[in-house]
């Protein structure tokens, strides 16, 4: 029952690094190629005497965006916190490095950073929609094999690495290099939210909805803001100092957090009438505080006003990078030679794989709970519950990923994240037959919700900070901005699968027959209006949700067992060299 999907996706969490420290997801509920960058930290250049002509090459070579240390720093990260204690000059070289980043932001720096996380605010909105409030809206109206469909609109966030490059080469020097892009798109992004805030209602309105229309606007809404997530994520490098760098990871996880929770969380409660009528109205109403067509003008209003700010307010420091390009073509034969490296083949099966075991969890199990009788305000509360201890969560998580080993917590959490899929399945089994949400039972429910976001943000922590130590400081946010997709897209390439196989495993049947005296399935939903027109039930005969869940789960515990615990170790053992493009 965690919040996204991978949005976040799948982010998903992603957005969960530093404020949960955050997933399609996303999600999703997304680590930044942000958290890919040094962050400030400064190296040893005096070791014993086998490293002076080591250190006599090093050099400054260029990252995407900024002047950034060479690789020699990724591998210090790991080497000096496996050196021995004995040696004192060393371990304060060590020190150094893991601590570099702790100090407070300078004035400029501090609104550099508010900036930053404004602009992942407004990119979670439509996260928050997409992967949270609008497939529970649906879910009254729609089979989860439509359902499955509407998960296509989160694929943008996971493919973004196809145009990054794009993003990364083409823009305006007047107008600056990243916003070129952001202005363009937030603009783009509030016109189309004022357009869909005037239909949304009359759509959601339909008795049959138009699942492919739905599918598409958000698929365009989503595609925005992957593009100007790229965008925003490249700036982060040149709007904060060198030695603040790593708070870019903190304002992305702020704002997609708070983004994506007003949208799910807070939009879900205000948009129920039983919420708005027990906690607000003295007299009540069918319809809730805040309709979605409200929401979206409102969102629009915003996006159009921050975007005229950043035009006339806000000017762009050009940075080294911005006179010595590398081609467009240049940055794709990079994407390739990265794919070709020895152990990325097996990095890549592992980032693809690992969350078919949580995937019916994710994407199933909260509206199985809606479906059975749990209302939408009772889980919006349990996710606002859940949402301080996702901070508390980062912090910690944050701390355990910082050894040598940063992906031994994200092997723990995995078979934590498989335990807490068991329950979840459980609970809902157990949903009592009466339908009456008992205290105790919500207290379980919301138990399990924080214990899988704890698993979610442990993961998605350890395993960011595992990219940032292996990924190649040459080549920019490429190199991280491919990884972190590859990450994302294992969340959701799964998705629709399983919700189709959810109505395919499932047998239900109308306890009266239609006009032609023939029984008829009461799975889809047009089977259910029917059924009810008929003055009918529908009887449940095999649910196929407990059926898929568990065979994800199985399919999990194999793949943790025989291959991903097996492959993780070996990839942690390796140096960090090996990850590089020239391993000379």
């Amino acid at each position: 029952m965690s919040r996204k999907t991978e949005a976040t996706s799948n982010s998903s969490n992603a957005a969960a690094a530093a404020a949960a420290a955050s997933a399609d997801d996303a999600k999703k509920q997304l680590y930044s190629q942000t958290n890919g960058h040094p962050n400030g930290h400064s190296t040893a250049h005096d070791l014993d005497s086998s490293n002076n002509n080591k250190d006599a090459m090093l050099t400054h070579k260029k990252r995407g965006d900024a002047l950034l240390r060479d690789d020699e720093r990724e591998e210090l990260m790991m080497t000096d916190r496996k050196k021995s204690s004995n040696d004192d000059d060393k371990d304060d070289k060590s020190k150094d490095i893991t601590e570099g980043s702790s100090g407070s932001l300078s004035g400029a720096d501090t609104w550099n950073f508010a900036l930053l996380v404004v602009l992942y605010l407004l990119q979670g909105v439509p996260v928050g929609l997409t992967f949270g409030s609008i497939p529970f809206l649906l879910k009254a109206k729609m089979s989860y094999s439509q359902i499955g469909i509407f998960s296509l609109a989160h694929y943008p966030y996971s493919m973004k690495f196809l145009w990054s490059p794009i993003v990364d080469a083409v823009y305006n020097k007047d107008l600056g290099r990243r916003k070129s892009w952001i202005v363009p798109i937030q603009l783009l992004t509030g016109l189309m939210f004022l357009w869909l805030g005037m239909h949304i209602e009359d759509w959601m309105a339909q008795e049959q909805i138009a699942v492919g229309t739905l599918t598409v606007v958000f698929f365009i809404l989503i595609f925005f803001c992957a593009t100007q997530d790229i965008a925003v994520d490249g700036w982060a490098l040149t709007l904060l100092s060198k030695e603040n760098l790593s708070y870019a990871s903190t304002a992305q996880t702020i704002g997609l957090n708070t983004g994506y929770f007003l949208s799910f969380t807070v939009f879900l409660a205000f948009n129920s009438s039983e919420f708005s009528n027990k906690y607000f109205r003295t007299i009540p109403q069918d319809v809730g505080l805040v309709p979605l067509g409200a929401y979206l003008k409102f969102w629009a209003m915003m996006y159009l006003a921050i975007t005229l700010w950043l035009v006339f307010m806000k000017k762009e420091e050009r940075s080294h990078s911005d006179e010595d390009d590398i081609g467009i073509k240049s940055v794709y034969k990079i994407i390739l030679q990265i794919i070709r490296l020895p152990h990325m083949k097996s990095f890549m099966l592992v980032l693809l794989s690992a969350k078919i075991g949580f995937i019916a969890n994710d994407a199933v199990t909260a509206l199985k709970l809606l479906e059975k009788g749990f209302s939408k305000e009772d889980l919006a509360l349990a996710v606002l519950i859940d949402f301080p201890f996702q901070i508390i969560f980062g912090y910690y998580a944050v701390r355990w990923s910082s050894g040598a080993r940063p992906l031994k917590p994200w092997l723990w959490a995995f078979f934590a994240h498989l335990a807490c899929c068991v329950i979840a399945m459980l609970l809902v089994y157990g949903f009592p037959a009466d339908g009456v949400v008992t205290p105790a039972y919500f207290y379980m429910v919301l138990f399990t919700t924080v214990a899988t976001s704890f698993t979610s943000t442990v993961s998605f922590v350890s395993m960011g900070a595992f990219m940032t130590v292996i990924a190649d400081p040459v080549i920019g946010g490429t190199y991280m901005t491919l990884l972190n997709t590859l990450s994302n897209f294992g969340g959701t390439w799964p998705r629709l699968f399983v919700l189709e196989a959810v109505d395919y495993f499932t047998v239900s049947t109308c306890s009266v027959v239609d006009a032609k005296g023939q029984d008829f399935s009461c799975t889809s939903e047009p089977g259910k209006t029917m059924c009810q027109d008929l003055a009918g039930e529908c009887v449940l005969q095999q649910d196929g949700y407990y059926f898929v869940s568990s065979i994800c789960v199985l399919i999990g515990v194999l793949s943790l067992v025989f291959y991903i615990a097996p492959t993780i170790r070996y990839l942690e053992s390796l140096s960090p060299k090996k990850w590089k493009l020239d391993q000379k």
